[in-house]
């Protein structure tokens, strides 16, 4: 896939690959949107340290995988609506 508004691939990083087995990873959403939310689109797992419950997203991959940017850009506007 070529660069472009919705696909951003940046091999330079020195974190890349930050997923390992991915052909294309969408760099556009280096950090996910959405680690804050309650619910979010992805699968991450859900992790107990110091009596307190942490997300870890180190195998979600959904907001890099190119053909999720359509459904990251409707729940970012819909994340947006329901703040104001």
């Amino acid at each position: 896939m070529n660069n472009s508004f919705r696909f951003f691939e940046n091999k330079d990083c020195r974190f890349y690959p930050c997923h390992e087995g991915m052909e294309e990873i969408n760099c556009l959403f280096c950090y996910c949107p959405f680690f804050f939310l309650r619910d979010c689109p992805g699968t991450p797992r859900i992790t107990e340290k110091d009596g307190k419950k942490i997300r870890v997203c180190t195998d979600c991959a959904f907001p890099h995988r190119p053909e999720n940017y359509p459904e990251m850009i409707r729940l970012l506007k819909d994340a947006m609506k329901n703040e104001g």
